[in-house]
């Protein structure tokens, strides 16, 4: 087993019991750091407040798509917040565009202008402060975010747990994009699909905790050391060995975000 990092986590949703055992078992689990994005301007405070307290938590500062569409004033507080702690975080995100939200009815349709032009903001601000995007960016959502970072010459683009067609991944790869595995990895044929045909130098590993997974995580706590079990399941699908997959994975996530 060898050292991992966990490119996408919302270490802010956890209990503080659950925190605690994750962070107290860090070392022993071999998990170096941990990518802590916000979906919102209260999740960013914590985070900031949670990263100036345990040094393995990195920050990234965002507003999660898959909610009602922010507030004036929130939003200006969450930039002002962004421009203040800049020099902290090591990405923008969590930001996209809301999939899950159109699709349940939740998020209006006529509603999908402003979160592109929120999108475009979100962009601009990691080019201003030279930062990777952290990005909910899923199926037909994935062209359009292709797209802007196309248009605006992103190249610092990571693609969490991603989901789509064989089109919009080869264009991910052709612009040499980063995506992110979940531990669905083990059961889910798609994501299994994703890591055949994915580069294994543009690919990371992440939890997306708390979010829970089922299959051999059934009922069980979603923690960073999944991601081992995750990264044993991309060196057998790619017939690599485990130590390259490792050091691999590792260096590109380090080199991504500057850690």
């Amino acid at each position: 087993m060898c050292i991992v990092i966990d490119s996408h986590i919302h270490i802010d949703q956890y209990s503080e019991t659950e925190l605690q055992r994750i962070l107290e078992r860090m070392k022993a689990d071999q998990i170096e750091r941990l990518i802590a994005v916000a979906t919102n301007i209260e999740s960013a405070r914590k985070i900031q407040h949670l990263s100036t307290t345990y040094k393995v938590i990195e920050p990234a500062y965002g507003f999660h798509p898959e909610q009602a569409f922010p507030q004036e004033n929130e939003l200006d507080e969450l930039f002002s917040f962004i421009e203040a702690h800049a020099n902290e975080m090591v990405a923008i995100g969590e930001v996209g565009l809301p999939y899950y939200g159109r699709l349940n009815g939740d998020i209006d349709e006529r509603d999908q202008g402003r979160y592109v032009e929120l999108l475009k903001q979100w962009i601009t601000l990691a080019k201003r402060y030279d930062k990777p995007l952290n990005l909910h960016a899923i199926y037909e959502d994935a062209a359009t975010v292709c797209h802007y970072l196309e248009r605006y010459s992103v190249k610092r683009a990571h693609f969490h747990w991603f989901k789509g067609d064989e089109l919009i991944i080869d264009r991910l790869i052709a612009n040499e994009y980063y995506v992110s595995i979940t531990p669905d990895l083990l059961y889910k044929e798609r994501t299994q699909q994703l890591v055949k045909r994915y580069p294994l130098e543009f690919m990371m590993v992440e939890t997306d905790g708390p979010w829970p997974f089922v299959g051999p995580f059934q009922g069980k706590l979603t923690e960073p050391k999944m991601m081992h079990q995750t990264i044993a399941m991309i060196a057998k699908l790619k017939r690599l060995p485990e130590q390259e997959v490792y050091e691999t994975i590792y260096e590109t996530t380090r080199r991504l975000y500057r850690i």
